[in-house]
């Protein structure tokens, strides 16, 4: 009988070691939790305010949706070959624009020009284009996954890539293929009238390309 009495006591006994150390692991990490949440609330740790808007469709730029189809259906990607692009360099780092155009020749765009942006310290890269020139810029747009589109006023099918420190590298064909092939609207995407009456940036100089 005491050896039955002894073995149910260190079960007993090892049940509450068990326990204890379950309950101090599960207070360590409550402890971990209100601490690194107390220091979000203090804004100690803060969120980088840029991270936040990769979320957003297309960073939080207004953007016109793609032209459809005459009876409302999704067009397919334009041609590579008739997207008529200018590559221009928006940072310091010399010789990126060409590298970069370069890049999208071998992806049979049409680039006519390449050259240096007036500004040397462009954050994101960005497509700017036009109303007749929608459905040419979501298709660069594919290309560069970073990129912003911002439509200004042109009238012309010129679309400029204007090269920001955000730029990694193009994708490739494989991976643009993996979005199908018709165009896909940004949620959130407005008419081409809802834009104008905004008000539209007003485009860099250049030669009408029609």
């Amino acid at each position: 009988m005491a050896e039955e009495y002894d073995e149910r006591e260190a079960r007993k006994a090892y049940v509450r070691r068990r326990q204890k150390i379950v309950f101090s692991i599960t207070g360590a990490i409550l402890v971990v939790v209100l601490i690194v949440a107390s220091l979000f609330y203090t804004g100690v740790i803060q969120v980088d305010q840029q991270a936040k808007q990769v979320t957003k469709p297309n960073y939080g730029v207004a953007v016109p949706c793609a032209a459809k189809n005459e009876d409302g259906t999704a067009m397919k990607w334009a041609d590579n070959n008739s997207v008529i692009l200018r590559v221009r360099n928006g940072t310091g780092f010399t010789g990126l624009g060409a590298a970069v155009g370069e890049a999208l020749k071998d992806r049979q765009f049409d680039v006519r020009t390449i050259d240096t942006y007036t500004s040397a310290k462009v954050a994101r890269t960005t497509i700017y284009f036009g109303v007749n020139a929608i459905n040419p810029a979501y298709t660069v747009k594919e290309y560069i996954p970073d990129a912003v589109l911002v439509m200004d006023d042109r009238q012309d099918r010129l679309v400029d890539v204007v090269i920001g420190a955000t730029f990694n590298d193009l994708n490739s064909e494989k991976e643009v293929k993996k979005h199908g092939d018709k165009i896909k609207d940004f949620e959130g995407c407005q008419t081409v009238d809802a834009l104008q009456k905004a008000g539209l940036r007003k485009a860099d100089k250049h030669t009408d390309i029609n």
